[in-house]
């Protein structure tokens, strides 16, 4: 069986879609393919992404915003949609979820958690979804 491919993609790519991908590296390891991406990327991560996803033990600190490419989406089997709209190419055949999730752009931490809890559990569902033998993990196990 081919490991699925899963594209998360945001605007910057520099908050949402990198906790995301984190989050799925982490729970699925190398039984997930992971990408990321953004419509229109920005210079550098969100410290407040990283600051929240290293409290989780995750660290994301090395990402780097990158452009969507339209062959990303093509080799995606679940593409899922932050807040990019209309920017995102569409490919009949590929499996499209929009997660409405605030950004977390210039929020302090406090506000960033909250954020991030969401989308552990919707990266937690996802996982046990495309990975259903062996689910998601905690950092515990």
């Amino acid at each position: 069986m081919t490991r699925p491919a899963v594209l998360f993609v945001c605007i910057h790519n520099a908050g949402r879609s990198q906790m995301a991908a984190g989050y799925l590296r982490h729970l699925a390891g190398d039984r997930v393919k992971v990408l990321s991406a953004g419509s229109e990327p920005g210079e550098r991560i969100n410290p407040m992404a990283v600051q929240a996803m290293a409290e989780e033990g995750i660290d994301i600190a090395g990402a780097q915003p990158r452009v969507l490419d339209p062959d990303d989406v093509r080799a995606s089997d679940v593409v899922v949609t932050m807040g990019c709209g209309d920017a995102c190419p569409f490919f009949p055949g590929t499996r499209y979820e929009d997660w409405q999730l605030d950004d977390p752009a210039g929020r302090p931490i406090e506000e960033v958690r909250p954020i991030r809890d969401e989308i552990r559990r919707r990266v937690e569902a996802l996982v046990t979804e495309l990975v259903p033998s062996s689910g998601a993990h905690t950092p515990a196990d």
